[in-house]
């Protein structure tokens, strides 16, 4: 059979459709006592899918009516093939006509919690409407917490660092605490807010730590029987070393040795500079015996 997808449109209110309504409102009281609908998790902004677990024809469903309500309160329905969608769930939920009927609620809110019911009427041979099946499921909407986001914000006062753990978007109500080696520590500032559209939550809470010595700090955060957490680590800055001790070998090695080179040569050129003087004085000391020895020859021969 063909796969249709309508969205919703809607009829101009006339008394009989409200009269319908109310009497749908009426036969679910005396429909659903008794009845334990099917479950069904959903997160926020996910997509659903309700089925009215009823399997039809083509030509049937020209015939029925389709009411779908969410606990006490009309969310859509189906009368000779028209749509109507009722104002909180307007541009956001469609219809699946197939030989099952469905509804399809997109980006799902905190306030789409609750009981739906598909209800079907089918006329008689006399034409009255009466109802023909009726079904229920539950809808739970979870609103989970990401993982906390832990950024630093400095330094407050010497040797004193301040940290902010943060997450948003989450609901029931959160709790967030700081714990290092399982103990819970004092917070700075712990702020809480709450959407007033949505419901959800936003918290954020900081930290002022000693930086002097090493921490671990793990941020947890509590919203109902659920948990989401983050760890911190801190290590101590230690002494920066010396621009000496991080020379490598390949340098130290090629410079010591060119001054050990540089050492050797003007050791040797020293010692040829003294060797020099020593000759120069024995030549002038030759010279001078040698003048001395011809003067006493020529004052013997004359």
């Amino acid at each position: 059979m063909g796969h249709t997808m309508k969205w919703g449109t809607l009829l101009p209110k006339r008394p009989c459709l409200w009269l319908s309504q109310l009497l749908v409102l009426a036969g679910l009281f005396h429909f659903c006592s008794g009845i334990t609908p099917k479950s069904v998790t959903k997160r926020v902004k996910e997509t659903v899918v309700l089925s009215c677990d009823y399997n039809t024809t083509t030509e049937e469903l020209a015939r029925l009516r389709i009411y779908w309500q969410k606990d006490s309160k009309m969310v859509l329905a189906i009368l000779l093939g028209k749509v109507q969608v009722w104002s909180e769930y307007e541009n956001r939920t469609i219809t699946d006509i197939n030989n099952n009927p469905r509804i399809v609620i997109l980006a799902l809110r905190l306030s789409d919690s609750g009981t739906y019911t598909c209800v079907i009427q089918k006329p008689d041979l006399k034409g009255t409407y009466k109802v023909e099946h009726l079904t229920s499921v539950k809808l739970m909407i979870r609103a989970d917490f990401p993982v906390p986001t832990i950024n630093d914000l400095g330094n407050p006062s010497p040797n004193i660092r301040r940290v902010i753990c943060s997450t948003s978007g989450g609901f029931p109500r959160p709790y967030l605490s700081w714990l290092e080696n399982g103990e819970e520590l004092n917070a700075t500032n712990t702020t809480l807010s709450q959407d007033p559209e949505t419901k959800l939550y936003t918290i954020s809470s900081e930290l002022d730590f000693n930086m002097t010595s090493n921490h671990s700090f793990l941020c947890l955060v509590k919203y109902g029987d659920f948990t989401v957490s983050q760890t911190f680590y801190w290590q101590e800055s230690k002494p920066t070393p010396s621009a000496n001790q991080h020379l490598p070998w390949t340098i130290i090695i090629p410079v010591s040795a060119c001054g050990i080179s540089v050492i050797i040569a003007v050791m040797l050129a020293c010692l040829t500079c003294r060797n020099a003087a020593r000759c120069r004085r024995r030549r002038r000391n030759e010279n001078m015996e040698m003048q001395r020895w011809s003067v006493s020859i020529k004052s013997v021969e004359g």
